[in-house]
């Protein structure tokens, strides 16, 4: 069996590591040790939060939407009810930013909500 020298790749593997481990505090930044230890943590943070600023930004759109909703004499949940019985189909996204820029277009969006609930 062949001997395998480690030496460059050992180095460049370490060297990647703390160059992505830059701005970390205390050893994390500096022993090879610590900073992989850190740079895995970081990683299961970052995987787990990419999908909690989904669950985030739609609570905060909701929130939007309930409050504009309200302003217009209606809930959130009737006026999503309403829009979903009239056959409009935007997503919370969009409300929420109609809710905040544009009040007028979100009022017709109310509008049309009511209407399809009388009748």
């Amino acid at each position: 069996m062949s001997r395998v020298k480690r030496s460059v790749h050992a180095r460049k593997k370490r060297r990647a590591v703390l160059e992505q481990t830059k701005g970390f505090r205390g050893d994390a930044h500096s022993h090879y040790r610590n900073a992989k230890e850190a740079l895995i943590k970081a990683d299961q943070y970052r995987y787990r939060d990419r999908r909690n600023r989904k669950r985030d930004f739609r609570r905060l759109w909701i929130i939007r939407i309930n409050a504009a909703a309200r302003l217009n004499g209606m809930t959130y949940g009737t006026l999503i009810h309403g829009l979903s019985v009239a056959g409009i189909e935007v997503d919370r996204k969009i409300l929420a930013d109609l809710a905040v820029n544009d009040p007028e277009a979100f009022r017709r969006f109310v509008d049309s909500a009511q209407e399809a609930l009388v009748s």
